[in-house]
């Protein structure tokens, strides 16, 4: 009986030896996918246990919860200073009652919210939340009309501004619709701003009764969070209760833990800062080293000064630090994780190179789309990863897209086209109960324009998130450009990422910007690129003529450059290409050196009026 107890103790290891190597060979991410997918259900029947018990828990109600469990904990560092959970729901509880004692304010109503990355940032938000209020979150970076726009499109009752930023509104205040009060954290404060800090010193700091906020729908209005505006005025999308709730659990999913101590350096009134950075932080009870602006040079002394395991980042910041001057020790840090969106494959590979064993966790998510992915492999330029069963959770689909019309490609029965894998696609969210989009703030032709209709059937609605992405053989998600981004030129589609890579390798420039622009006589848009130079460094024609022509496929190569200054970016780094493109390459509207790719000369060659005349009427070809 032994014997034959041994040989198949045997048979059934050497089969379990067989399994694991043909899993490993045949679903190489099986347990990846596994224990991620485990985790995205985790968080939906969490949601589905409080409905069912009749408790609507928000991350304000998580955050309450964590002040009187672990009242002493730090929830923010700021420039030194250390504020406690028991802190900021004191503080925050104190704005709740200067507006109840000194406004009409009421739940539902809206507040527009003006401050730089500080912690009354978060005391004002969370304060206007145990109102039940909503909270528009404005870009601190925008100013006049376009400032104005903002206030105008989510229509609040209040606007607070914080005190580094009262004179750009004291700029506006004639403007601003007579029934919206304005509130300013700063004791001295201009004619017709009411000063919240001094009302503040004497304020209760109390609870406020949860009777105030406590909601009956999580699909309620939670929030109001301005997109980057890179092809226009920005818009208000509006944020949910439930966005915020699965937004805060994103940390959570890469292994972050309530001993981490995250450090933020990106702006609050983002979603990732504030959804994915400071709600995440409150999701797991962690503690937030909040920084007012991202500084290259000061990022990893803070990182050691303050212990930090894990930072948020967007791509740019990436690859700012990696252009920092080398020192000593740059691996000598706690950091563990890093997450964010946006990081190119080769800054990662470089990053990870010099600054140690960070795991890099990418993900992409738009701030008003329901649909996101997260890398939770790790895999190096990719921003996520699909399966059979993640498609089941979150319907979406990459389809095709005509540059050409700038709208999806539809076939002979105007349905839309799957592409194929490899092929990059117009990313695509079904719009249903239980993936609702719930649009913008004001017209709602904004929200319509994000809608496509038919697409697969009759009826069908999708979100249509602008962005082009392309899945692989291996089911890995790779973000390829925006389409308002790519332009046609020559028959085909060029991505403005791929050509701004080439001529950003070369050392002597610090900056480049892509984007096609309209040239009489030509369908499509030719390709030009704005660029800034290094510091004490010189334009060299001929070696960056060379670089993109060996580089990029005719087609690609910018038969344009302007050499600027300074170039305009958003709060979160991303390149602004609207007002580059109206411009243009005449040199009569650009008072920027402007240089034309000159192929005889094997160079590119200064722009003048005579050449911009002779490219206008035909007599050189493009």
């Amino acid at each position: 009986m032994a014997p034959m107890l041994l040989s198949w103790l045997t048979v059934l290891g050497a089969g379990m030896v067989v399994l694991h190597f043909l899993q490993k060979l045949l679903f190489p991410y099986f347990w990846d996918d596994f224990w991620f997918l485990l985790k995205v259900v985790l968080v939906g029947i969490r949601l589905e246990k409080y409905k069912k018990r009749g408790e609507l828990v928000t991350v304000l109600d998580k955050f309450l919860i964590h002040a009187k469990r672990q009242p002493r904990k730090p929830f923010i560092i700021y420039e030194g200073d250390i504020y406690t959970y028991q802190d900021v729901d004191k503080r925050s509880s104190r704005v709740a009652h200067v507006f109840l004692n000194h406004s009409s304010l009421k739940k539902g109503d809206t507040v527009a919210l003006l401050m730089s990355n500080e912690p009354d940032f978060i005391h004002v938000w969370f304060g206007l939340a145990k109102l039940g209020c909503v909270v528009a979150f404005l870009n601190s970076n925008i100013r006049a009309n376009s400032l104005l726009n903002c206030i105008r499109t989510c229509g609040p009752t209040a606007l607070v501004v914080g005190e580094d930023l009262l004179g750009s509104v004291e700029e506006i205040l004639p403007s601003l619709p007579e029934d919206i009060s304005v509130w300013g954290m700063k004791d001295s404060v201009p004619q017709g701003v009411i000063s919240l800090k001094e009302k503040l010193g004497t304020s209760s700091d109390e609870p406020v009764p949860r009777s105030r906020h406590v909601v009956s729908c999580l699909k309620s209005t939670c929030l109001y969070i301005f997109t980057s505006g890179t092809t226009g005025l920005p818009k208000a999308a509006v944020i949910s209760q439930l966005q915020v709730l699965r937004g805060s659990a994103a940390l959570w999913a890469f292994g972050c833990t309530a001993d981490d101590i995250v450090y933020i350096t990106l702006p609050l009134y983002h979603s990732s800062g504030a959804i994915l950075g400071i709600s995440g932080c409150v999701e797991l009870g962690a503690t937030c080293v909040l920084k007012k602006k991202f500084s290259a040079s000061q990022f990893w002394s803070d990182c050691k000064k303050y212990d930090v395991t894990v930072f948020q980042y967007i791509g740019e910041l990436c690859r700012y630090l990696c252009k920092q001057p080398k020192r000593e020790g740059e691996k000598d840090h706690k950091v563990r994780l890093a997450i964010g969106n946006g990081i190119r494959s080769d800054v990662w590979r470089e990053f990870l190179d010099r600054f140690g064993n960070i795991k890099m966790c990418e993900l992409y998510g738009a701030t008003e789309a329901s649909i996101s992915f997260m890398n939770h492999t790790g895999k190096i330029g990719a921003v996520g990863r699909t399966n059979f069963f993640y498609k089941l959770l979150f319907t979406f689909d990459l389809i095709k897209f005509d540059f050409q019309k700038d709208e999806p490609m539809r076939n002979e029965q105007g349905w839309c086209i799957h592409v194929k894998k490899g092929e990059p696609g117009l990313l695509i969210s079904r719009v249903h109960a239980k993936n609702p989009f719930f649009g913008y703030a004001g017209s709602y032709k904004h929200t319509k324009d994000k809608l496509l209709c038919d697409v697969f059937k009759k009826g069908d609605v999708y979100l249509n998130t602008g962005d082009l992405i392309v899945q692989d053989q291996d089911n890995f998600l790779y973000f390829w450009d925006r389409t308002g981004d790519t332009f046609r030129w020559k028959g085909e589609n060029v991505a403005t990422t791929e050509v701004a890579d080439v001529i950003g390798m070369l050392d002597f420039i610090q900056e480049a910007n892509v984007y096609g622009v309209a040239v009489s006589g030509y369908e499509g848009r030719a390709g030009m690129a704005s660029i800034i130079l290094k510091p004490n460094e010189s334009l060299d024609l001929e070696k960056l003529y060379e670089q993109v022509v060996t580089s990029l496929p005719a087609y690609a190569c910018p038969r344009f450059l302007r050499i600027q200054e300074k170039m305009e970016t958003t709060g979160t780094f991303k390149l602004l290409k609207y007002q580059l493109v109206k411009e243009g390459f005449n040199p009569l509207k650009v008072s920027d050196p402007l240089y034309f790719m000159d192929n005889l000369k094997k160079s590119y060659v200064s722009l003048t009026r005579e050449i911009y005349d002779q490219i206008m009427l035909g007599e050189i070809k493009l």
